[in-house]
């Protein structure tokens, strides 16, 4: 059995379902370990068979996750197959400054459409056991040439599946992209759909060979029994080859 790191801890739940995980980064400090290891436990759980990822890639080609995943022992490859990950490739499907023909929304409404599509035509056990994870906010918005107000409105969009079906919803996004501008609306909106926020940082203290940054898991609304509480957690974390090690400050091996 898969001994539970600190992160699952934080997370606390077997399952996300019908809840919003925002992941916030800097360039001194990357989240995309946090989203890699979100994908594999939405795939990796063998009491639920009908886990359902469905991930919108603006930042890379599949081939990029599906190396990495492999690294931690999860074929992509062989989940897109029995289908159930479906890669929407961005990248690809988007042309940054030029006229993609889409309209005046950048494409995401038709982007929101496929997913809803796909979503739909799903097996009903399915359903509410699909991921919807974004990689990352940040280029969507480049990909909507700066208009926040239809990020939101796609954001919006997939949080109504959650209501719908009970889907989770999971997005990254880099923070000091807007470090000259105060706190934009987006990022405040974000934060007020997310139930869990996760943030990385770097070391207070600086850099240091044997810590690659700080996480801090808000995880907001957790039921226990008929009382809803909030859990605030924070430890150090070390990305190695095949895995990322988590500790408590001062805790380190």
């Amino acid at each position: 059995m898969e001994t539970r790191s600190l992160l699952d801890e934080a997370l606390g739940l077997q399952h996300l379902s019908g809840r919003v995980v925002l992941l916030e980064d800097c360039v001194e400090t990357s989240a995309a370990f946090v989203l890699h290891h979100l994908l594999k436990r939405a795939l990796s759980q063998p009491l639920h068979s009908s886990n359902v990822v469905v991930f919108v890639a603006f930042a890379q080609p599949f081939s990029h996750y599906d190396r990495i995943l492999r690294k931690l022992g999860c074929n992509l490859s062989v989940q897109r197959d029995n289908s159930r990950f479906f890669f929407f490739d961005m990248l690809r499907d988007f042309c940054p400054g030029g006229d993609d023909g889409k309209g005046g929304d950048g494409g995401l409404v038709s982007l929101y459409g496929r997913i809803l599509k796909t979503i739909s035509a799903l097996p009903e056990e399915n359903k509410n056991r699909v991921t919807v994870m974004i990689d990352d906010v940040s280029l969507m918005e480049v990909a909507a040439k700066g208009c926040t107000n239809l990020v939101l409105d796609f954001l919006h969009y997939c949080h109504t599946l959650i209501s719908e079906f009970g889907c989770s919803l999971v997005m990254l996004n880099h923070e000091d992209i807007y470090s000259c501008m105060g706190r934009p609306t987006l990022i405040l909106q974000m934060e007020y759909l997310a139930d869990i926020l996760i943030k990385a940082e770097p070391l207070a203290t600086g850099l240091a060979s044997d810590v690659h940054g700080q996480l801090t898991v808000a995880n907001r609304r957790i039921n226990d029994g008929e009382r809803s509480r909030n859990k605030l957690c924070n430890f150090h974390f070390k990305v190695k080859e095949n895995s990322v090690e988590y500790f408590y400050p001062g805790s380190s091996t």
